[in-house]
């Protein structure tokens, strides 16, 4: 067979791992033996067969692993053995009770739409997770629940290589991932993925190029700019600056960023690529924002000392200044751009909140 060209290779996100090892370890309960392999449905769709690296079980309870494979991405997590615990719980019919245990980091600050005090496990995972569980107990469920404790060993040592600490995420990782699929974001095979897609969309006459962060800001695109063909949408994941510059050089005359508050506050902060972990975000500068729209100065102190975007979004929305906030933004977003791309292309920035709902969006030359 083939082998796929170095740094193109896709892996599986720490949360699909995590919905592998809860659903393994929920079989091995109802069989009496952990497999060594693992069907597990994927978030977005796909059934990847997973391997079990280890696995027990009694008449209670189940232990199975699933060490992560990153593919071609240079992610912290690779190799981390995601674990699961599964325990029957008699009383609690129905239940499928998610916890987080060694290594899975807890939530100490507001920002992140997740529990203050709760495991680091996010939206998605967590609804994949239990979606798995409950496709293979469905029969346990009628009569007893299940609680489903996800570890991972070396979780504290990993964190220490991320900038979770900076957002309050404490004692381990995140379990993370929107579709299961790790991508090569950070290979010199997505950049290049980028730049052939702006040139396709050039090459096919088009005279717009939609640029956004991932896939959740592409859907939220799509449905905003129905009237547009496939080939203009190009997820540029962290690589603006190959983007814009592809975008200058086929002479592409207009831009649509479709972005959330995260990489949006990067882009205007002036960095032009916008990977976690290559730098943190201005809180300064999203709190200089807040106090332009009228938010009150001890709000505007308080998202200047925290370290999440998020949290202004949130503070904001209390306000019943979402709005007013996000158009700001934008406009910060061209202004920094122009500094860089003066007078090369017309930009709109279509910005939406978690969840893909449309925020705002403005319009303006470089």
């Amino acid at each position: 067979m083939e082998k796929k060209p170095k740094g193109t290779r896709k892996g599986y996100t720490t949360g699909a791992c995590s919905a592998a090892a809860a659903r393994a370890a929920v079989l091995g309960l109802l069989e009496g033996a952990v497999s060594e392999s693992v069907e597990c449905d994927l978030p977005n769709g796909q059934r990847v067969t997973f391997s079990v690296s280890e696995g027990y079980c009694d008449s209670t309870s189940a232990h199975a692993v699933v060490i992560k494979d990153a593919g071609d991405d240079p992610d912290v997590t690779d190799k981390a053995a995601l674990t699961a615990d599964v325990r029957l719980l008699a009383d609690a019919p129905g239940t499928v009770l998610l916890k987080g245990g060694a290594g899975v980091g807890t939530i100490t600050m507001q920002g992140l739409g997740l529990e203050v005090g709760g495991p680091a496990i996010n939206p998605v995972p967590r609804r994949n997770i239990e979606a798995n569980v409950r496709q293979v107990a469905a029969r346990l469920l009628e009569y007893a629940g299940l609680e489903v404790t996800i570890s991972v060993p070396a979780g504290e040592e990993l964190a220490k290589k991320t900038l979770n600490y900076r957002l309050g995420i404490i004692g381990g990782i995140s379990i993370l991932g929107t579709t299961g699929i790790v991508h090569p974001y950070s290979t010199a095979a997505f950049r290049a993925s980028v730049i052939q897609g702006i040139e396709v969309a050039a090459n096919q006459g088009q005279h717009c190029v939609v640029l956004t962060t991932g896939g959740r800001t592409e859907k939220f695109t799509m449905r905003e700019l129905p009237e547009l063909a496939p080939a203009c949408f190009v997820q540029m994941g962290d690589f603006l600056k190959y983007a814009l510059d592809t975008v200058v050089k086929c002479g592409l005359p207009q831009v649509v960023i479709g972005g959330m508050v995260g990489k949006l506050t990067k882009i205007a902060q002036g960095e032009t690529i916008t990977h976690a972990n290559r730098s943190a975000v201005d809180t300064d500068l999203l709190a200089e924002i807040a106090a332009e729209i009228g938010a009150p100065a001890e709000v505007c102190a308080e998202i200047s000392q925290s370290e999440m975007a998020r949290y202004a979004s949130e503070r904001m929305e209390e306000l019943g200044l979402i709005s007013e906030f996000y158009e700001a933004l934008g406009r910060r977003v061209i202004a920094t751009l122009s500094q860089r791309y003066t007078g090369k292309f017309r930009l709109r920035v279509l910005m939406c909140d978690f969840d893909g709902n449309k925020l705002a969006e403005v319009e303006g030359d470089v």
